[in-house]
């Protein structure tokens, strides 16, 4: 098919035909080894938490600077395609109408893209980093405390949604403009599977995204359930148990089931537009009641700072004293973005039709890192405050307690407390569904064949993905070891998708030269 063109007429499904076929192959094995590995984990939990950290010392200690490269070198080469001709580049064709208005598209990219971990970091992030702060300053100094405002932003920031960038482009440009039926990771890396996504290279490349979405969204939800089970814990004064998390995550798990159902527009779509406003709502709310000139007085201090120091904190590996702060926060970080990225490509290319490759760079990077910052700036600055003037000690209740208790706590203080709780109960419900429910929809597109531009995978597959995605983050609850073992299993699934990365930069590189070449672009 002719670059930047719509399907055929004789290949747009019929009504009869419209929920495309599953990959049974894809399907089986990815949900064989998910619920293999949960029983394995339920069956011998102590045992599995230590097996698990065990794994993410040795690869961060080893492979952490991995991580680093890829970066660095990911933002090289998006730079090159954004201020290059290909920048101008029309998914669809020269001709082709974005589906959804600027404000939509960027709503639900970002509700796909953070979750509702975004709440938790963006309030307790801080308190990890005052008293062990990075690039040798002494703890709970003025350095010390500006860093900690700085480094969440900066986690958030330009790099992560960067991460997100490169398999968009690659899986975008061959659904869009080579009219690839396969809306799957395998896709974008057509140039390097002569046999096709069928093959049985592109099926490992799938079954590696596949097992690293899980677990990159078992990762998010175990850390998101204790957050809503402490939130309803501070309302409602129930003790806060791993059975009410395993309930909690059940529920929600039945919410973006409920909207993987209904589809884009009746489910997600409503869900990412009101969840947009409710959140800005909330912020402003806080920014309001709270201490609003530190809050704004830090956050103009927090960007420069990260603005001045960024080749710094992208560079820093901390040779010399070596005490971790590296590999148990920023290479964590990348690693979750990294486990997070295809799945969120696969969203954004449902989603944007239309929008040249240049607005797809900078509307992830620029509007992503504008969205979480927000969150952090308002949030993270109303906790530091209350930590600096001694009205609640954030950093005790942290580590007296737990982070999602000092979330609620920090809650509490706000004006209104039940109400406003509430009000943040809520959107992280929704971020969580909103989150989920494209993850589902996109293991469903993965698991089956010949979608079109502007089809959906079947009902049944997103319902059924969306209760599968419930399973790992109950078994990682369950696993002793904390916060510790979470952010192990996000390192240990996703560090073979640094190779897929490159092999998905070197694919955009060459469809575009041999399009261009030919005369298609």
């Amino acid at each position: 098919m002719a670059s930047g063109t719509d399907p055929t007429p004789s290949s747009v499904p019929s009504k009869a035909s419209r929920e495309p076929p599953a990959d049974w192959p894809v399907f089986a094995i990815t949900a064989a080894t998910v619920l293999g590995v949960c029983a394995l984990v339920f069956a011998a939990p102590q045992q599995a938490g230590v097996v698990i950290i065990r794994l993410y010392d040795l690869l961060t200690k080893n492979l952490g600077f991995l991580y680093q490269w890829y970066v660095i070198a990911l933002l090289g080469f998006l730079g090159f395609i954004a201020f290059s001709r290909y920048g101008r580049i029309r998914l669809g064709g020269k001709d082709a109408k974005p589906d959804y208005t600027t404000l939509s598209w960027i709503g639900m990219i970002f509700c796909a893209g953070v979750g509702a971990t975004l709440i938790y970091w963006a309030v307790v992030e801080w308190a990890f980093y005052i008293d062990a702060p990075p690039l040798g300053a002494a703890p709970r100094s003025t350095a010390a405390i500006e860093w900690a405002a700085t480094y969440g932003i900066f986690h958030w920031g330009p790099v992560g949604w960067a991460i997100f960038c490169v398999p968009t482009i690659a899986i975008a440009y061959a659904f869009y403009q080579r009219g690839e039926p396969h809306l799957r990771l395998s896709a974008g890396c057509l140039p390097f599977l002569p046999g096709g996504v069928s093959s049985t290279r592109g099926r490992i490349i799938d079954f590696i995204y596949m097992v690293n979405l899980i677990g990159g969204s078992a990762t998010a939800l175990a850390l998101t359930a204790p957050m809503i089970a402490a939130l309803f814990a501070k309302l409602t004064g129930i003790p806060q148990t791993f059975t009410v998390e395993a309930i909690i995550i059940f529920v929600c798990v039945l919410i973006f089931a409920a909207s993987s159902f209904l589809g884009l527009e009746k489910g997600f779509k409503r869900l990412a537009d009101t969840n947009t406003y409710l959140a800005l709502g909330l912020l402003g709310f806080v920014l309001l009641v709270g201490p609003t000139l530190f809050i704004l007085q830090m956050g103009t201090n927090s960007l420069g700072l990260m603005v001045q120091e960024f080749v710094r904190m992208v560079t820093w590996t901390d040779p010399i004293e070596r005490k971790g702060f590296i590999e148990s926060w920023t290479v964590f970080y990348w690693a979750w973005w990294v486990a997070y990225a295809p799945f969120v490509a696969l969203f954004a290319t449902r989603i944007s039709r239309g929008r040249t490759l240049r607005e797809l760079i900078f509307g992830l990077m620029v509007f992503g890192t504008l969205g979480a910052g927000i969150f952090y700036i308002v949030l993270g600055n109303y906790a530091l405050d209350l930590e600096l003037t001694g009205a609640l000690k954030v950093t005790e209740l942290l580590k007296q307690n737990s982070g999602p208790y000092a979330l609620a706590e920090v809650l509490g203080t706000l004006p209104w407390p039940s109400l406003t709780i509430l009000g943040f109960l809520v959107v992280a419900a929704i971020l969580m569904a909103t989150t989920y429910d494209s993850a589902s929809y996109t293991l469903a597109s993965v698991a089956s064949r010949d979608i079109h531009a502007g089809q959906d995978p079947a009902r049944w597959q997103r319902v059924f993905w969306a209760f599968a995605i419930g399973v790992p983050p109950v078994a990682l609850l369950f696993v002793e070891g904390g916060l510790k073992v979470v952010q192990s299993a996000t390192i240990v699934v996703s560090l073979p998708l640094l190779g897929v990365g490159v092999l998905l930069a070197l694919s955009i590189l060459r469809m575009i030269r041999e399009d261009e070449a030919a005369g298609r672009l």
